[in-house]
């Protein structure tokens, strides 16, 4: 594994001699089974969403958009292994034509979860916003047809971003755009809260009329964004440090944490469908229809 989702392999043996701390290694069935559990989670908010017409509003689709991503996470893990249980086994070549487009495929599903992510959480947050204080005018500034449009413009950046960043991976300004994007949603949608605290303030009458279900949804955005951030960062550090001060004794003790920092992003992708459905009861609703349907119908 070549590209900067797999940096931990290119750290040379002189860094690692340099540093007294060891190094953390999972098993890779950990890893394999919190991947299965975060497909099978959010291929249930897929399907809740798209059996029940009730849930097929503009919010729910950015929260579909979430869940494929964290679903793309959690696929890349999965195929992962498959490819070195390929090579493994003898049953596929190393450094074959054939693994390096496997490879690049595979870490582009990572690429495209950590965009895809950022850019979700971003839209949701602006939908988050409009629902609160433009209220009355939200059904005619967010319609179906204006979030699919958002949708398919957002998909479609992730996936030339990520192609993209697979091709030139090597590149240090690849690195940093790779990287950047990262602390510029969290900046972005930190204006977006310090606008809406100011507007809070003084609109205090109107904010305490709305109703309790835009108040919950700004709470949940907040509780998304901050298992992302935990989950995430330390992921995106690693990257820096290995491109920045991959020989220095300090960065490589952070860096044989790597396996705890992938695990992390696994864990990110089974979490988010437990705050959907804590939050949502319309969303525990479908997921109990879903799942005691055969009682229903006797």
């Amino acid at each position: 594994m070549k590209h900067i989702v797999n940096l931990y392999e290119n750290i040379n043996d002189t860094a690692r001699n340099n540093s007294d701390c060891p190094l953390v290694v999972l098993p890779e069935e950990i890893f394999f089974t919190i991947s299965i559990i975060g497909v099978l989670e959010n291929l249930m908010i897929l399907l809740a969403v798209i059996k029940n017409k009730n849930l097929q509003s503009p919010m729910y689709f950015f929260i579909c958009s979430l869940a494929i991503s964290d679903m793309l996470g959690s696929l890349y893990k999965i195929l992962e292994n498959i490819l070195i249980m390929f090579r493994n086994t003898g049953y596929l070549k190393p450094r074959s034509n054939f693994e390096t487009t496997a490879d690049d495929i595979i870490d582009s599903l990572f690429i495209l979860s950590l965009l895809g992510s950022i850019f979700s959480l971003s839209v949701i947050a602006v939908d988050r916003y409009i629902t609160i204080f433009h209220a009355l005018q939200y059904h005619s500034i967010v319609t179906m047809h204006r979030a699919i449009v958002v949708l398919i413009v957002i998909w479609t950046c992730c996936l030339g971003s990520g192609i993209a960043m697979v091709i030139f991976s090597h590149h240090i300004p690849t690195v940093i755009t790779f990287t950047s994007l990262f602390p510029l949603m969290l900046v972005f949608i930190l204006c977006l809260y310090v606008h809406m605290f100011l507007l809070a303030r003084s609109h205090a009458r109107k904010i305490s009329t709305l109703s309790r279900g835009n108040m919950k949804g700004a709470i949940t955005l907040t509780i998304l964004l901050g298992v992302f951030i935990f989950c995430w960062a330390p992921f995106v550090l690693h990257v820096l440090l290995m491109t920045f001060c991959p020989n220095n004794p300090y960065c490589v003790c952070y860096m044989s944490l790597f396996q705890v920092n992938g695990m992390l992003i696994m864990c990110n992708a089974v979490i988010d469908p437990f705050i959907y459905a804590f939050r949502s009861p319309e969303l525990r609703e479908a997921f109990k229809k879903m799942i005691f349907c055969n009682s229903y119908q006797y």
